[in-house]
């Protein structure tokens, strides 16, 4: 049993971490600093090299190639369910590491996480997987159905056309979220219609956010600093950075996808790496087709599909902000937490659901749902999850962690408040919460 509290889970502060450019490449370079992995992959207490294996990983070469020099335990512990790939990592491994892991986050055979793994190891033997074919079909009919849009609103000039394809762009993007976490897909591509790289993001998003929410070692988290600081750190957050940004939110949504794109071509003029691949072209996808079927001038075609992104934008920023995280009630970097947290109970701590997307797949993809199970279980298809809700609830009644979840008017108030709170709370698992 734990004794006494920390108030973050990074034993060292990230370096890299204030620099003006935050990218993905600087927040790896970072951990290569601070995990103690010499150049070689790092598991728990012990390093590996993964070199020959890495056009053989199952999952999609990236995955491994660009952790190289990490400590990669939790995304290895979360990303591989069964025991296989656990037993392949002896042949690989070199030496034991020579300093502790640089995140305070458990992994106890005995532990919330481990157990909750082995009963859905378990469960998944015997689970349901023809629900998998309703999400491709979700996400193949919101690209369709976007597409289908943006030709009725070119060749009517109807702006209201546009903004439901907007809306469609944005859905479609974020159930691609589900594709990416998998191995690699033609579905992950989709990600890519409007500004967004999923390679970026398999880093921002599954590497950084998955593993360490609400921390300062969560680049969703830093990204934002200055406009939007949800940590509860008075030194940082002034009047205005508190208060103005209710304002200047919307703003700030609306930019999201372009801020995506003018910050890898900042990245690539002052570093003289490229940032871009083949795979980013998709985004011109949407505004060649508009050309082609519009009947009409370039510029109309470039107005038209700049108010697309900017509505998609505006609407995965209203979305994806306001999933799950940002609540007074969900523990933020300077907030209290029990030493040596289990990862699991530390992802229920950071993570209050979506009570009005139960029982909906459409509304599950379409809006980061099913938040706490995803982030446990990242490589499983959203369609599934609900069967592993039995499990999940026994566990949490075994090691005493209360779940929680709310609706989301609830969610957007409580991101404004977030934005505010400068106080900070201490974290009890077995709390009873009330929304």
């Amino acid at each position: 049993m734990a004794t006494g509290y920390i108030t973050t889970i990074a034993k060292k502060y990230p370096t890299y971490r204030d620099e003006p450019l935050k990218t993905v490449d600087r927040w790896l370079d970072g951990k290569r600093v601070d995990d103690g992995a010499e150049g070689l992959w790092r598991v728990h207490d012990t390093l590996y090299d993964l070199t020959d294996f890495i056009e053989r990983h199952p999952g999609g070469s990236e995955w491994i190639r660009l952790t190289k020099g990490t400590d990669i335990t939790e995304s290895f512990e979360t990303h591989h369910i069964t025991t296989r790939a656990e037993g392949m990592l002896a042949k690989f491994k070199v030496r034991a590491a020579t300093t502790p892991r640089s995140v305070g986050l458990t992994f106890h055979d005995d532990g919330f996480y481990r157990t909750l793994k082995k009963r859905v190891r378990d469960k998944l033997k015997d689970i349901d997987y023809t629900p998998v074919k309703q999400s491709k079909l979700i996400i193949d009919s919101l690209v369709a159905t976007a597409f289908g849009l943006a030709f009725l609103a070119i060749r009517m000039q109807s702006y209201a056309l546009a903004m439901a394809s907007g809306l469609f762009v944005c859905w479609t993007m974020i159930a691609a979220h589900n594709f990416f976490h998998q191995r690699d897909n033609w579905r992950m591509l989709t990600f890519n219609l409007a500004f967004s790289s999923y390679r970026h993001w398999r880093v921002s998003h599954a590497m950084s956010h998955h593993n360490f929410p609400n921390s300062i070692l969560d680049l969703e988290i830093s990204y934002f600093e200055p406009f939007f600081c949800w940590l509860p750190n008075p030194a940082t957050k002034n009047t205005i950075k508190r208060f103005a940004s209710w304002v200047y939110g919307p703003f700030v949504y609306s930019m999201l996808l372009y801020g995506e794109f003018f910050k890898r071509v900042v990245e690539s003029y002052s570093t003289g790496k490229n940032t871009f691949y083949l795979d980013d072209l998709v985004t011109f996808i949407l505004p060649s087709f508009l050309y082609v079927v519009g009947a009409t001038g370039l510029w109309e075609v470039i107005k038209m599909w700049l108010f697309i992104v900017s509505v998609a934008s505006f609407s995965f920023g209203l979305i994806g902000l306001n999933a799950a995280h940002h609540h007074p009630k969900a523990v933020h970097d300077g907030d209290r937490i029990p030493k040596d947290i289990d990862y699991a109970v530390y992802q229920l701590a950071a993570v209050i659901d979506r009570s009005d997307t139960k029982g909906s797949l459409f509304m599950v993809l379409t809006s980061f749902g099913d938040h706490c199970l995803h982030h446990l279980f990242p490589t499983l298809d959203h369609a599934i999850l609900p069967q592993l809700y039995p499990v999940f609830f026994e566990t949490c009644r075994e090691f005493e962690t209360v779940y929680r979840e709310m609706p989301w008017l609830q969610h957007i108030i409580g991101q404004h408040k977030q934005l505010a709170r400068i106080d900070t709370m201490t974290y009890n698992p077995s709390e009873k919460f009330r929304a």
